[in-house]
């Protein structure tokens, strides 16, 4: 009798409990994740391209003596500006001065000696007229003469190459630059065009020479001539924080049949004390023509093993993966050449949390555009 008592409570207990779980309500599945979406950016774009150089002075000079000798004294601060004209180095003139000295005496005895030829030339055609004199005397005293007048040329001569090299020996700056340092010091000979004493550059201004392949010159700069003041950017090696501005001012004549390049030259004037010659450095120069171009934020570029990608919101808010073609990185931007169209959304903040195929609760935000400092307003895509 007990256990039929307890049969049935045990019974009424499961029924009850089934008629419970049957009342509550089945849990709903949770939400989609909220991710920031946002539409590219589309609007008019100059590209940049970069090219490495060397930067070269206009001037540049070995300055070698004139003149052998011993330097006597350096008269310039090494690494200093120094002017055109300026003393610096001066070698033992000495031995020139006493070149000059006796050239000078020469110089006085060949005058006495042609005034003394030209008057017996003069006094034996009054005896020729007087029937005084031979022709052949007459005639052999003004041949004198003439060989007095050349024996005077060429002291003269003598003496003005003497008093050049005297000049010499005080070797000036030829251009306005800066000097290195000295390479030969007082004491020490020279010979004349052979010993290099310093070197000077021209630092007022600097060339960049570089090379552009044949196919970029033809489909981005065809418009680019010298008289067009191409502005150009330099950046030195180490310091991309400072940039200086200048301009093209030469484009060669020919394409270099053998690289495929022309080359190009821009101007920097030297302004700043970091620019040197010999200086690595890129130059930058942005496109002559704009072009209607998809920009992205930077951080919404996923990468694979093989591919750069972004992930695009359907119509559906559900995450598509889609390859594309990176250009130029402008600050926190990065222009897109292919795989996106304008109007797309895509998750901004890229595949950090969210993946291929997952629903998402668009948030939709803004992409900044401070950094678009070379792109125009935003265009119509159909444009």
């Amino acid at each position: 009798m007990h256990l039929r008592i307890l049969s049935s409570l045990l019974l009424a207990v499961v029924l009850v409990g089934c008629t419970a779980e049957a009342e509550t309500p089945a849990q709903s599945a949770p939400p989609p994740q909220p991710v920031d979406v946002a539409t590219v950016i589309y609007a008019q774009y100059s590209p940049e391209h970069t090219f490495t150089t060397r930067l070269v002075s206009p001037q540049q000079v070995e300055l070698r003596p004139r003149v052998s000798g011993v330097i006597d004294a350096v008269e310039f601060r090494e690494g200093s500006h120094v002017k055109k004209g300026d003393l610096l180095f001066r070698i033992d003139p000495r031995p020139f001065a006493a070149d000059v000295a006796r050239l000078e005496a020469d110089l006085n005895r060949a005058q006495a000696a042609l005034r003394q030829a030209r008057s017996e030339a003069k006094r034996a055609k009054r005896l020729q007229g007087r029937n005084a004199m031979s022709a052949e005397q007459a005639e052999s005293r003004l041949s004198v003469a003439a060989q007095r007048a050349s024996e005077l040329a060429s002291v003269k001569a003598a003496l003005d190459a003497a008093k050049l090299n005297l000049e010499f020996t005080e070797v000036r700056a030829p251009i306005d630059g800066q000097v290195s340092n000295a390479f030969i010091t007082a004491g020490n000979n020279v010979i004349a065009g052979q010993s290099v004493l310093t070197s000077l550059v021209a630092t007022d201004r600097l060339y960049a020479y570089f090379d552009i392949d044949e196919r970029t010159w033809n489909s981005t700069f065809s418009d680019v001539s010298m008289q067009s003041q191409t502005p150009a950017v330099l950046s030195l090696v180490g310091r991309n924080d400072l940039a200086h501005m200048g301009q093209i001012d030469f484009i060669d004549n020919r394409i270099n049949e053998q690289t495929g390049t022309l080359r190009v030259r821009a101007v920097f004037t030297a302004d700043a004390a970091n620019l040197r010659p010999g200086a690595f450095a890129r130059i930058t120069l942005e496109a002559s023509a704009s072009q209607p171009t998809v920009v992205v934020p930077d951080r919404a570029i996923g990468t694979d093993l093989k591919n750069r990608f972004v992930l695009v919101v359907n119509d559906s808010n559900v995450l598509e993966y889609r390859k594309v073609e990176l250009g130029a990185r402008e600050g926190a931007l990065r222009v897109v050449m292919s795989g996106l169209e304008p109007g797309e959304r895509i998750a901004v903040n890229g595949p950090a949390r969210v993946g291929p195929g997952m629903p998402i609760t668009p948030r939709d935000v803004q992409i900044e555009t401070q950094d678009l400092t070379i792109l125009a307003s935003d265009i119509e895509p159909s444009a």
